[in-house]
């Protein structure tokens, strides 16, 4: 493909404009770090474009900047939030999530207050999780903090619709607010499998280790989406009592189980998670599952201090257990080097395998 800045942004907004013809792949990059004129000249047609390739541009640039953060959908993003159709408006704030920019927080935070569609006030709640965290870890003043907390607080005791409520219990997951813990719980204990998916995504997200016992009960749910949540929040935690189960879930029925207990298991480690993890790459039968667990297994590699998995090449078994054998011995000199190549809040984030909002199940009677 020829470089995307080459296009004439005139060819651009033709294409665009044409509604008999499908907007070619290459034009969605030349919509990345659009600034100044450019921007003014997409402005100006937006009304102009037809709902459906509206909506579909936004589903297109959403899938595109989740596969290469190199591409930045910015501009376009704060445009469309402001665009009269509420699907628009969700995907424009689902645009966004991935910006850090402060002034985002407050667009969120309009957005969950005045909206009037449930699907955006949602999007906007789980677009403030990522401001409860920075204000967590003093990225944020204690200020700010509070305003998104109160925001967030209100919408889950206030807001009619209740994928407002949970996303913003799934946000505040991350808070130390002495409020939480008991919304959690009440969500955890609620006979809704939709509540008892955010109860678990909080508990994750808590870093406390309060929620152990509740996380393992639900490691083995007959429920999918329950399974695959517990397996996550399991290794948010590092919860070494879970390892057996995770094993247990690489083999499960589910793909979305199966995920969730592969990352898990690289964010605990151990021998038994790394045996397993190593295993599963040996058998995995498509490149896409292959790709997965060279991930994970890199992230198992930054978890205990080792080299990268991508990095070795063993030419048979006896040799890679000799060499992670080697590597090990080699482990106290390295615990103190810093691991500066890893975000766990950007993998959770960026992530879709994870997202509770795929999840979707049949059953109608929720069992414990």
């Amino acid at each position: 493909m020829s470089d995307p800045s080459e296009i004439p942004f005139d060819e651009l907004i033709t294409a665009l404009l044409d509604e008999a013809t499908p907007l070619p792949p290459r034009y969605l990059y030349r919509l990345s770090d659009l600034e100044g004129e450019e921007v003014n000249r997409l402005v100006a047609v937006w009304p102009s474009l037809p709902l459906w390739r509206r909506q579909a541009l936004m589903e297109d640039l959403e899938e595109l900047g989740a596969k290469d953060d190199l591409l930045s959908f910015e501009a376009i993003g704060r445009h469309a939030i402001k665009d009269s159709d509420p699907r628009v408006r969700t995907l424009a704030v689902r645009l966004l999530w991935e910006f850090d920019a402060e002034d985002l927080s407050l667009v969120f935070m309009d957005l969950l207050e005045t909206d009037q569609e449930a699907e955006v006030r949602a999007a906007a709640a789980s677009g403030l999780g990522q401001y409860v965290y920075f204000g967590e870890v003093d990225e944020l003043t204690v200020d700010q903090l509070r305003h998104v907390e109160e925001r967030l607080l209100y919408a889950v005791n206030h807001d009619e619709a209740p994928a407002v409520r949970r996303k913003a219990l799934e946000s505040l997951g991350y808070s130390s607010r002495p409020e939480v813990p008991g919304l959690i719980e009440q969500a955890f204990q609620s006979e809704d499998k939709d509540w008892m998916v955010t109860a678990l995504l909080a508990m994750g997200r808590s870093m406390d280790s309060r929620w152990e016992g509740s996380i393992l009960s639900k490691l083995n749910s007959k429920i999918p989406a329950v399974r695959a949540e517990a397996a996550r929040a399991a290794g948010e935690l590092e919860i070494a009592a879970s390892l057996a189960s995770l094993v247990d879930l690489t083999e499960d029925s589910e793909e979305i189980v199966r995920s969730a207990a592969i990352w898990s298991l690289s964010q605990i480690g151990g021998e038994q998670a790394r045996q397993t993890l190593e295993n599963l790459y040996r058998e995995a039968d498509d490149d896409e599952e292959a790709d997965f667990l060279e991930i994970a297994l890199d992230n198992l590699a930054f978890t205990e201090g080792l080299q990268p998995f991508s990095l070795l090449d063993f030419g048979d078994d006896k040799a890679e257990q000799e060499f992670y054998d080697e590597l090990l011995a080699e482990e106290d000199e390295w615990e103190d080097e810093e691991d500066d190549g890893y975000d766990l809040f950007s993998i959770e984030e960026d992530d879709d395998f994870l997202d509770s909002d795929d999840f979707t199940e049949d059953d109608e009677d929720f069992q414990d």
